[in-house]
């Protein structure tokens, strides 16, 4: 049963894939194959092998026969996995006077050693212009080693953002972040989110929400201040788990009201987690994404005399109160939440440092690029909360199928990109600077934590990046994979509205009788409600 499972996944599908892939596929991906291993995607698990051959699955079955030159990769005791996909980095990005140490390459590489072999990077715009901060991105990509795509931020609305989305759409983004935070920079008002919702719908991309409120935030900044709190303990105390709340809550009934799906970010508190959670239980389409670093570690280090150590840990939103992280660990093992990123944005201890006498000036941001399938097996499959199958779930399959690249990518079977990785639950391991493959970086947020299991092979296209503690990639050897619009939350979307069109009432603008609507002949005349919204 596994077996015809694991073959009659689809062979137009293979075709397809073959097709797309011969012209770019890498001369550096031979043929491999895995045999022994215990293979999993997100609806089975089964022993058995995965063949790859020119940088994509050519197999996976019960049992394959060695084919004339394969390397062969003993899996024996092993989970042989789908390559973990970060849909939240921020690579390269200039941000709060600085840059953040993981350049394309470093960040890169760092995840393919972690067993993440796909991420979706997310490019500013350039004083609020969308194409020419896409294009800044681009040139910066071009060092990477591995795939990734983009999402695009909107920063500003006027006429030109507008048109500018339906250009990058074309050029393979279909996703768009809006700030609700970071007042005088990135923030936009609500007339600005409700714009940039309603052309996300029409263009068939993902609207993304950073949700704090920012007004209120820069409010209590500045009350802190006034009190005398300069140190990286201000940092939460002045964004609390009720202005994440609030902000969620206020872009979930925005987007409800547009009728577009959303995608929350970050989510970091059980208030956020909770109007996520109210959301889909009334049948909306919202999208709640996690962190590691929200789900594994609390905001005590923000209190540590030792500024170094302190200010490493501030991120935005910030790591909350020890009560949150079970919830939110809970919350994503039942579904609620969906999918873990990492928000990986890493600045060093000499750059954190800008903040040493005002909790407002160091760059937000912690690692986990590497980290991230580490840690969530870790608190989720270790500690007993998850199956493997659900880890696959929230670590690859659920960003690809929200990002419109699945089964091209979140899945082993045949005709998806050779992206596997094998997990040995036996070995254990710390994490911490030491064990990190990012080369600026001084501070690690995971430092001493033990990790029971370890991802021990990376392949990445087809490419043997990552085995036996050896780490071999290539500069300039990534790839730009474009995202089409239009998927499957966007399903089902035209049917709701039209529904919701159907007032009770009747139709719209209402006829009223000659005295109170006067003698304008027009007034005889009414249209449907869909036709006035």
């Amino acid at each position: 049963m596994a077996r015809a499972q694991a073959l009659s996944f689809s062979a137009l599908l293979l075709c397809a894939a073959l097709c797309i892939h011969t012209v770019t596929a890498s001369n550096e991906a031979g043929i491999i194959l895995i045999q022994g291993g215990t293979v999993v995607n997100h609806d089975q698990q089964f022993e058995g092998d995965v063949l790859l051959r020119g940088g994509l699955i050519a197999e996976v079955a019960p049992r394959i026969t060695p084919p004339p030159g394969a390397r062969l990769l003993n899996a024996s005791g092993c989970y042989v996995l789908p390559g973990g996909i970060d849909p939240h980095t921020h690579l390269d990005m200039p941000f709060m006077g600085t840059v953040t140490a993981d350049d394309f390459y470093t960040g890169q590489a760092a995840a393919l050693a972690g067993g993440t072999t796909y991420h979706i990077d997310f490019a500013l715009p350039l004083l609020h212009d969308l194409l020419q901060g896409y294009r800044v991105w681009k040139e910066r990509a071009a060092r990477g080693c591995m795939d990734y795509s983009f999402h695009m931020a909107v920063t500003k609305w006027t006429h030109d953002v507008a048109t500018d989305m339906a250009t990058l759409v074309a050029e393979g983004i279909n996703s768009f972040k809006f700030f609700m935070a970071y007042k005088g920079s990135l923030q936009v008002n609500d007339e600005e989110l409700i714009e940039g919702l309603n052309r996300c719908k029409e263009l068939g991309a993902l609207p993304m929400v950073h949700a704090e409120n920012g007004d209120m935030v820069a409010w209590m900044q500045e009350k802190l201040l006034a009190a005398g709190v300069t140190g990286p303990e201000g940092h939460p105390l002045s964004r609390p788990p009720a202005l994440e709340g609030e902000a969620t809550g206020r872009a979930i009934r925005l987007a409800g009201v547009v009728g577009v799906p959303l995608y929350v970010v970050h989510v970091m508190s059980i208030d956020a987690m909770e109007e996520v959670a109210r959301a889909r239980q009334r049948g909306q389409r919202v999208i709640g994404e996690p962190v590691a670093s929200g789900l594994a570690l609390d905001e005590v280090p923000v209190w540590d005399a030792n500024f170094t150590r302190a200010a490493a840990f501030v991120m935005s939103p910030p790591l909350r109160s020890a009560e949150h992280a079970p919830a939110l660990r809970k919350a994503l093992a039942s579904g609620l939440l969906q999918l873990v990123a990492t928000d990986h944005a890493v600045f060093n201890s000499s750059q954190k440092a800008a903040g040493r006498r005002d909790f407002r000036r160091i760059p937000n941001g912690v690692n986990g690029i590497q980290e991230r399938m580490h840690v969530v097996w870790q608190e989720m499959v270790v500690s007993g909360l998850a199956t493997p199958s659900e880890y696959v779930r929230m670590t690859s399959t659920a960003a690809a199928q929200i990002f419109n690249i699945y089964p091209r990518k979140g899945r082993l079977a045949a005709g998806s990109d050779a992206d596997v990785i094998i997990l040995d639950p036996r070995v254990k391991h710390t994490l911490g600077v030491g064990a990190s493959h990012s080369p600026r970086m001084d501070t690690n947020v995971y430092e001493g934590k033990e990790i029971q299991g370890r991802v021990v092979t990376t392949i990445s296209r087809g490419r043997l990046v990552w085995h036996e503690g050896v780490l071999d990639v290539a500069e300039g050897s990534g790839r730009y994979v474009p995202l089409p619009a239009f998927g499957p939350l966007f399903e089902g979307m035209a049917e709701q509205a039209r529904r919701a069109m159907q007032l009770p009432y009747g139709p719209t603008p209402v006829v009223r009788d000659s005295e109170e609507a006067g003698s304008d002949e027009g007034g005889s005349k009414s249209c449907s409600a869909a036709g006035v919204l």
